[in-house]
């Protein structure tokens, strides 16, 4: 991958917020940002996880004997 493309690829991230970057001297450190990533991964990989959790934690309680439903 060329430098440019690269740079390019940056950019497009900085400006979705997912990366932020610092200027140190002629160096542009990069660095990923985790909350947006965090809020993603709330928004679309929460709803998938919460029925399996929900299973389990209706599976735990009946196989310690909590289960008074």
């Amino acid at each position: 991958m060329s430098r440019q493309a690269v740079a390019k690829h940056l950019s497009i991230l900085e400006e979705a917020n997912l990366v932020s970057s610092k200027r140190d001297g002629r160096e542009k450190l990069h660095f990923i940002n985790p909350v947006p990533i965090n809020d993603i991964a709330e928004r679309w990989i929460g709803k998938f996880e919460q029925p399996r959790l929900s299973a389990l934690s209706k599976l735990k309680k009946s196989l310690e004997g909590e289960d008074h439903d």
